[in-house]
């Protein structure tokens, strides 16, 4: 047996070892982020208890859960938002361009309620709408840039399934 062709038995299984290896070792993790636009064209942030800045609302997928019930689910407690309608899929965005998260769906949402719903959770120590061209200034970098791909139409928008 040649080189080559020990290699070719070996290269398969061990991306398979490393692969099962990094499964169980830290599992990948998912996250949604919402761009939610009111009627004046402003711009709902949150400024967590547990890190520094105003980011656009938005956690991690559980188990089981759709990115759809992610989305409604993280709004209501951290805005009391309800989405009404289809939210149009801005983008899907690989290590942290948009978060801590492995992958992180960041989505548009025009169409929301916000009479009905519970105040936000403990997490929540502020939250608004701003104006985009008057963002607070410890606005993160990341947020700035998808709430810019949004208005600006940069980035492809689809919708959810």
């Amino acid at each position: 047996m040649n080189l080559q062709s020990l290699r070719k038995l070996v290269e398969p299984l061990l991306r398979r070892l490393f692969h099962l290896y990094w499964r169980f070792a830290r599992g990948m993790t998912l996250g949604v982020r919402a761009v939610v636009l009111d009627g004046d064209n402003r711009v709902f942030l949150v400024k967590h208890s547990y890190v520094s800045g105003w980011h656009l609302p938005g956690g991690g997928v559980e188990v089981g859960e759709t990115f759809g019930d992610a989305l409604r689910r993280e709004l209501a407690e951290e805005g009391r938002i309800e989405v009404l309608g289809q939210p149009a899929l801005h983008g899907l965005f690989f290590n942290s361009h948009a978060s801590r998260r492995d992958h992180v769906a960041v989505y548009l949402v025009r169409h929301f309620s916000q009479d009905r719903l519970p105040e936000p959770n403990h997490e929540i120590v502020a939250c608004g709408f701003f104006e985009a061209g008057a963002l607070p200034a410890e606005t993160t970098a990341g947020t700035r840039l998808r709430i810019s791909e949004v208005l600006e139409g940069k980035a492809p928008i689809t919708t959810w399934s």
